[in-house]
C-alpha cells in the first residue's frame, strides 16, 4: 500500500489529533491570490478537513479531493455545516480536470504525496491565467531536551533508525521550493513561516504519533511496543509537554504562457 492511502486507516484519531492552520496563513494565501467572494478554491487533498474549513468561512467555493473513503467520510463530518465545499474521492491524478480553472489551488501537508510528474503540470493546468498554488505544512521544531533524548533512544532501539520528522521537508531547506523553480511552470516562490506553540498530553501526543506516515508503516508488534514506550517516556516527564511548531507556506504564480 501506497503510504499516503495509510492515514485512511485512522481517520477519526486523525481528526481529533492534527492541528489547525494558523489564520494569519489563510488571510495571507487569499490575499495573494487575490480572492473574491464566491471564488472556487481546488484543494488537493483536503484529510478531514482542517484547512478546508478555514477557507470555507471566507466566502469561497471549495472543491476537495482527498483518495481515502474513510477520510472523505470523516470530512463530510468536520464540514456538516457548509453548503460551499464539495468533497471528491479521488488522487489528483485521476481526478477528471475537464476545463475546471481556478484561481487557488491549495494542498496542506499533502502535496508531496502526488506524482511529480503531474503536480504541477496539471496544477498548471487548471489554474487559470496568474493563478496561485500554495503548498504549506506544519513542522515541529522544539521538543523538552529530555523527551528528545529517551525518544531518540525509543526509536533507535525498536526501529533501528532515527532523524527528522516526515513533515522537516517543508522547512526553507526542504525540496518545495526547487519543485516549483525545476517545474518552470510557476513564477517566483513566496516563502513564510508561521510560529506557533501546541500543548501536548500523553494520549495526544500517541495519538499524533499514530497518524504519521513512518509510524504508520511499522509492523505491528513494533508499532504497538513503540507507542507503549513512547507514552512511558512521557508520563515520566509528568504528562504532558510543549512542541514549538513552524507551518511553512511556499506560493507562487502559474505563468502566463502556460496554456
Amino acid at each position: 500500500m501506497e503510504q499516503r492511502f495509510t492515514f485512511d486507516q485512522v481517520a477519526n484519531v486523525y481528526k481529533t489529533s492534527r492541528p489547525d492552520y494558523p489564520e494569519a496563513l489563510i488571510d495571507d494565501i487569499v490575499s495573494y491570490a487575490e480572492l473574491k467572494p464566491n471564488d472556487t478554491v481546488l484543494e488537493v487533498g483536503c484529510g478531514t478537513g482542517q484547512a478546508t474549513k478555514s477557507f470555507a468561512t471566507r466566502d469561497l467555493q471549495i472543491l476537495a479531493l482527498d483518495p481515502g473513503s474513510e477520510m472523505v467520510r470523516t470530512a463530510r463530518e468536520t464540514l456538516a455545516n457548509f453548503t460551499n465545499v464539495e468533497l471528491v474521492e479521488a488522487t489528483f491524478e485521476a481526478w477528471p480536470a475537464s476545463k475546471a480553472v481556478f484561481p487557488l489551488i491549495i494542498a496542506a501537508q499533502s502535496w508531496h504525496w502526488v506524482s511529480p510528474e503531474v503536480r504541477f503540470a496539471k496544477a498548471a493546468e487548471v489554474l487559470s491565467p496568474n493563478g496561485s498554488l500554495a503548498v504549506f505544512g506544519h513542522v515541529p521544531v522544539g521538543l523538552p531536551t529530555s523527551l528528545v533524548e529517551q525518544f531518540k533512544g525509543i526509536f533507535l532501539r525498536h526501529t533501528g533508525a532515527w532523524g527528522t520528522p516526515p513533515e522537516a521537508g517543508y522547512l526553507p531547506n526542504g525540496p518545495f521550493k526547487g519543485w516549483f523553480d525545476e517545474s518552470k511552470l510557476f513564477g517566483p516562490v513566496e516563502h513564510r513561516c508561521y510560529s506557533w506553540m501546541r500543548q501536548h498530553t500523553t494520549s495526544s501526543y500517541i495519538n499524533f504519533l499514530r497518524t504519521r506516515s513512518d509510524v504508520r508503516m511499522l509492523t505491528p508488534a513494533l508499532y504497538e511496543e513503540l507507542l507503549v514506550e513512547i507514552a512511558k517516556a512521557i508520563d515520566g516527564q509528568g504528562g504532558e509537554f510543549e512542541v514549538d511548531y513552524e507551518t511553512h507556506l511556499y506560493i507562487a504564480r502559474r505563468v502566463d504562457h502556460v496554456s
